[in-house]
């Protein structure tokens, strides 16, 4: 189940790469505006809301890929990192000394 996951998880991030790349920049119809001509594979507008389609469903499938694997990894291991740890040994005390005696000086 879980290399199923990474198989989707790997896919939507080479995918979501991809989408992003094909949209075009803030700036990319200013030269349009001086005479350029707007010829496109997706028509004029067309490719605007379908490349943010896809990014939105293919982000989607890496948030849920991504949540999944998260959860995936989390089975099987301790609850805590301190249940495998062993108990401290056992050492003697420290033997006591003897408190420093005070020291008067003259004034």
């Amino acid at each position: 189940m879980t290399t199923a996951v990474i198989i989707i998880h790997v896919l939507a991030c080479v995918a979501l790469v991809l989408v992003v790349l094909l949209q075009a920049g803030k700036g990319a119809y200013m030269g349009a505006a001086f005479g350029g001509s707007s010829q496109t594979v997706f028509g004029s507008a067309g490719a605007a809301t379908f490349l943010t389609k896809m990014t939105t469903a293919v982000a989607l499938v890496f948030m849920l890929t991504s949540l999944g694997l998260a959860v995936f990894s989390g089975k099987g291991a301790p609850p805590s990192v301190m249940d495998g740890a062993s108990p401290p040994a056992q050492t003697a005390p420290a033997p006591e000394q003897a408190a420093p005696a005070p020291t008067t000086e003259a004034k």
